[in-house]
């Protein structure tokens, strides 16, 4: 950002900061404002149609857009029909990918079936059920068949349920590191080669592994896992057979030990990206560049996922946003759905502005994954207040 544009929202920088005592940055739903979604209000909350004045801002503000629903199961259905509308041959995937809504591990694993050739969304079933919204969405999606997996229409992970009726491929997994390899393996396969870069992220720390889905569903590079003192056989078969990569470790060694970094440098180059605390480190993720590798969201003009850390399959259920429309990071509020100083600042940090005419600028869109329990309606505010271009006086 340039210093004028710095000058005119320095004000707005510190009200955010103050967000805590002043509450103007979020912590909470506010009073009386109905969640809106496909989870909560059926089929016309999540088209748009007919939807009461009373449903906004939460539904969208002018800079965000709000997928309302009240758990991961209604995230995944609601965003495999926003990138998939499905109203022509064109706008209908090859494939979906099924995974269990219990295991977030799987979900977020199972991102990277969305990056090309694949271009399959995730839908979550239920300890082996179809929830309706993964139903509906099944049957409004119609999966034409991948050409890249023998005309396969399901891609089930580990213990998702069966959708019937469709050709479908199962990748087995009895826990998250075997289900992650063997996931890894499937995409190198229909991909024709394993990718040259890999994600490793803890097992047990799903607030620092959230960031890594969007990333996999753009790049089509695994979500490998780990846990924090030792390093899984099953993830170092997987590192084997991507030959040397470039390994990329997200969050700080409290949540994957230095004695695993320098374990894993036995298997590739070793990159930790960390900061204070998980927002931060997803906000250092978003800034991340390492020669084709890293988002590098440094300046304006992008698009950006924000979720909460308290509904970890909402990354994967969400990560086809990060892959096509806008593409964009995953950044994550604080626990009671506020927007912590660190997302506050680098989103003043991007925000675009113009000298003349706001028609020949750049813009920042932003999605907001869950209802306003999990991102509150005053975060979301706050959001679009950031994310708004601004005049840049000479």
């Amino acid at each position: 950002m340039s210093p004028a544009v710095s000058r005119q929202v320095a004000a707005l920088a510190a009200v955010c900061v103050l967000a805590p005592a002043l509450g103007a940055c979020g912590g909470g739903a506010t009073t009386g404002t109905p969640a809106v979604g496909v989870s909560t209000t059926g089929a016309s909350a999540a088209t748009g149609a007919g939807a009461a004045p009373a449903a906004y801002p939460a539904l969208a503000t002018k800079n965000t857009t709000r997928i309302s629903t009240a758990d991961s199961v209604g995230t995944a259905a609601a965003t495999a029909r926003i990138v998939f509308p499905g109203t022509a041959p064109a706008q209908r995937p090859g494939a979906v990918a099924l995974a269990d809504a219990r295991d977030w591990r799987g979900a977020l694993a199972g991102a990277v079936l969305m990056a090309a050739p694949l271009r399959a969304p995730l839908l979550l079933t239920d300890n082996g059920e179809i929830p309706a919204p993964t139903s509906q969405a099944l049957t409004a999606l119609a999966p034409t068949g991948a050409p890249s997996a023998a005309g396969a229409q399901a891609i089930r992970l580990g213990t998702a349920g069966d959708p019937g009726g469709l050709r479908t491929v199962s990748i087995a997994g009895s826990d998250p590191f075997t289900l992650a390899q063997n996931i890894d393996s499937y995409r190198s396969r229909v991909a024709g080669g394993a990718s040259r870069d890999v994600l490793i992220v803890s097992a047990d720390a799903p607030d620092y592994a959230m960031p890594a889905a969007a990333w996999a569903a753009k790049s089509g590079d695994p979500v490998l896992f780990t846990a924090r003192d030792t390093l899984p056989q099953p993830t170092r078969a997987a590192l084997t057979a991507h030959a040397k990569p470039h390994i990329y470790v997200l969050g700080p060694a409290s949540v994957v030990s230095a004695a695993v970094e320098r374990d894993l440098s036995r298997y590739g180059n070793v990159t930790r990206i960390s900061a204070d605390g998980p927002q931060a480190t997803a906000v250092a993720f978003a800034r991340f560049v390492d020669g084709a590798f890293g988002w590098r969201v440094v300046d304006p003009g992008h698009g950006l996922v924000f979720a909460s850390p308290t509904r970890p399959a909402d990354a994967g259920a969400a990560a086809p946003l990060s892959a096509s429309g806008t593409y964009g990071p995953l950044l994550l509020t604080d626990a009671r759905g506020g927007l912590p100083p660190s997302v506050a600042a680098y989103l003043l940090d991007i925000k675009p502005g113009y000298s003349s005419d706001p028609v020949r600028g750049v813009y920042n869109h932003g999605w907001i994954v869950g209802d306003p329990d999990a991102v509150s309606v005053d975060t979301q505010a706050t959001i679009d207040g950031l994310l708004e271009i601004a005049p840049v006086k000479p």
